[in-house]
């Protein structure tokens, strides 16, 4: 019998669906929240990173479906959408149980007690009604609907509620529904004093609580009949018709302005909201009720994760980790330690510092006469972004390809964009309709032989933050050949001229596409040829149809393909005739898998490449981004050894994927001692504590 080849078999069979594979990586996570071994609190702070994945979902995905056309028209993707709102409402439903019946719980057995009004003695009741009368009344503007009070405007994602009254105004006239919009410069935990918490431990109020227990004393003369929190979640893509417009940062300014009025995609109230507040609350955003959430707790569960940072109680927490410091950056001076090899750093478990002292030394050493770096995303203060305006002061120049259109950091973006260009450096805001994602950094110094160049290429961003939490690879070099194709990117992203034919690196989104699958190929063409034909790869997303066919193509042809995949992969695996010998497998840990690691066994030269790019096809024709190998042999071991080998082994975070979509985790079997990459790498790589 014949077995049909990957290309022939119906598309319907051969791609999961992006959206419900992106929903069961919330639900991986939300398996972390459920693990009895991980610290209470983290527990927790994963219950807010779901929150707020799902809050993006909407935002982005959700929003961009609705706004396809309409549903009525279109059975497929009112289908589609069905499916995605069941999976949506279990998983939320699954949230707050947790949350209700084991995580609050056994907060409270551990001395960490989030009060309700109902559970409130007299003396806490009493300070709570003082911090209302004293912190939020003055701050609060209940309004009475009528023709001159319509409905206010709901920021996306802000805490409000929505008020049945009886009985007459003040007037004489018997409004009957009123919204409390509630103050967002206030904390949504509030922690109560310790002499009124119970047992000695830590007692915290929400202030969706305090607002709730006060709520009749906004209405005077009026009986609250029903009541509920809620919270409407908008479109936030940003849309700037980038042909039109003349300066695309002012645009981006005025649309930052809307973005929290976009369209409704999603309201979610409390779960004793009556129906007919519900309904009016659907009416008033044009929502349907597959639309609506009735959860079982607080409707902006995200906002919780103040309350890990209110408390700081042994064993709660992960225990403290402080990443290492490669040897050869200590009180070195990081030129000389390049020009004589080059450097490999795995954050978070080696530090970031050595890519910032780098910026900073180029900043003031008087050799350095230009520096030129991409910004994706990098935080509202930056020891990086401080270095590159300190440069641009001392006379150097300064050249940042500054990408404003960064989902949800467009505006601190924007801010040091005014901060830099004030500072005399060159801003340019990248290529029109496409995102600059890459991640490289660039000093020219001048030295006895010439100009000699330095670079830093990454997989993740210059963002000191997530530099701590996020896994990612830098690679530092003075390779002159890569470091001058570095600066023919930056040439190629200021001048808009066509890029040169790079022998190093691949460049999205003109080859990375297809230098992936000529890769992909070669192991195809070498397997048929009777040689060993492997391929690992670790990145973020796998979508892209084109790479996908290519590695079923090689699957056929006898590849043997480890995928590690943290998030959506449409890829089936394990399908006989199609992807028999593909395997795919996501790490869900303490670090948010980040890095982007391609391997090709290419009949043992071992080719390494680390990128800013997934394999998506935003990534590979919507971005600029950089693919570069590391040529270093000990180096590109490293990789292998530290980036791909442990989490091919991991028996701990390993979540394994079948062919109808569903992730299985990983457990030791028969003797197997557990296992955990993560874990390894801090072992291995971090600071002794």
């Amino acid at each position: 019998m014949t077995t049909k080849a990957p290309l022939e078999v119906a598309k319907s069979a051969v791609f999961l669906d992006r959206e419900l594979s992106q929903l069961t990586f919330n639900r991986r996570v939300l398996a972390q929240a459920e693990d009895n071994s991980i610290p209470l609190l983290e527990r927790l702070r994963y219950l807010c990173i779901v929150s707020n994945n799902l809050d993006e979902f909407f935002e982005v995905r959700v929003a961009s479906l609705l706004a396809q056309g309409n549903l009525a028209e279109n059975p497929i993707l009112a289908a589609n959408l069905a499916r995605i709102s069941g999976e949506c409402h279990l998983l939320v439903k699954q949230q707050y149980a947790v949350l209700n019946n084991e995580v609050l719980p056994e907060l409270q057995a551990q001395g960490v007690h989030l009060v309700r009004h109902s559970d409130r003695n007299e003396a806490q009741r009493a300070w709570v009604k003082d911090y209302f009368e004293r912190e939020v009344r003055p701050l609060l503007t209940p309004i009475g609907l009528d023709p001159a009070h319509p409905f206010p405007q709901v920021v996306n994602k802000s805490l409000n509620f929505i008020i049945s009254l009886s009985g007459k105004d003040a007037f004489g006239r018997g409004s009957a529904i009123a919204i409390v919009k509630a103050p967002r410069v206030l904390p949504r935990v509030i922690r109560l004093p310790d002499n009124l918490s119970k047992n000695s431990g830590a007692s915290f109020c929400l202030l969706s609580s305090i607002i709730h227990s006060h709520i009749e004393d906004l209405f005077a003369g009026r009986d609250v009949v029903a009541y509920s929190q809620f919270r409407v979640t908008r479109d936030s893509d940003l849309w700037v018709d980038e042909d039109e417009v003349k300066n695309l940062r002012q645009a981006l300014k005025g649309e930052l302005q809307g973005r929290q009025f976009g369209t409704s995609v999603r309201l979610e109230v409390a779960k004793n909201c009556p129906p007919e507040l519900s309904q009016f609350l659907l009416d008033q955003f044009a929502l349907d009720p597959s639309r609506l959430y009735a959860v079982d707790g607080p409707v902006n569960l995200v906002r919780l994760q103040e309350l890990v940072g209110l408390v700081d109680l042994p064993g709660l927490k992960f225990a403290p980790f402080v990443p290492g410091m490669p040897a050869k950056t200590v009180n070195s001076d990081i030129f000389e330690q390049l020009r004589k090899h080059d450097m490999l750093l795995h954050h978070p478990f080696q530090s970031f510092q050595p890519v910032v002292d780098f910026i900073q030394a180029a900043a003031v050493d008087p050799q350095v006469v230009a520096i030129k770096q991409t910004i994706y995303r990098t935080g509202m203060h930056s020891e990086l972004m401080e270095a590159l305006m300190t440069a641009a002061r001392m006379g150097k120049e300064v050249t940042v390809i500054l990408e404003l259109m960064a989902r949800f950091d467009e505006e601190a973006n924007i801010n040091w964009a005014d901060k830099l260009e004030q500072a005399g450096a060159q801003v340019v805001y990248g290529v029109v309709g496409l995102k600059t994602h890459a991640k490289v950094a660039l000093v020219i110094r001048r030295e006895e032989a010439g100009l000699r160049f330095y670079a830093h290429l990454g997989t993740g961003n210059y963002h000191l933050t997530t530099t701590r939490f996020y896994t990612d690879f830098g690679l530092m070099t003075a390779h002159q050949e890569m470091c001058n194709e570095v600066n023919e990117v930056f040439i190629h992203l200021t001048s808009l001229t066509k890029p040169h034919a790079f022998k190093h690196l691949w460049l999205a989104p003109f080859a990375l596409q297809s230098e992936i699958i000529k890769a992909i190929k070669n192991e195809a063409k070498l397997a048929k040829a009777g040689k060993p034909g492997r391929i690992i790869v670790k990145v973020n997303s796998l979508v892209d149809e084109s790479v996908i066919r290519a590695l079923y193509a090689a699957s056929h042809d006898g590849v043997k393909i480890d995928l590690i995949v943290r998030g959506a992969c449409t890829l089936r695996p394990g399908v006989p005739g199609l992807s028999e010998n593909i395997k795919v497998r996501s790490i869900i840990g303490r670090f948010l898998e980040h890095s982007r690691i391609y391997y090709f066994r290419n009949d043992l030269k071992h080719d390494v490449y680390l990128a800013s790019a997934d394999w998506m096809s935003r990534n590979l024709f919507r971005r600029i981004e950089v693919a570069f190998p590391v040529l270093d042999k000990a180096l590109k071991k490293r990789v292998i050894e530290e980036g791909l080998n442990p989490y091919l082994k991991d028996n701990s975070n390993a979540w394994e994927l079948d062919q109808n979509g569903q992730y299985h985790r990983r457990k030791p079997r028969g003797k197997q001692l557990v296992y955990s990459a993560q874990h390894h790498m801090m072992a291995l790589l971090g600071t002794p504590t």
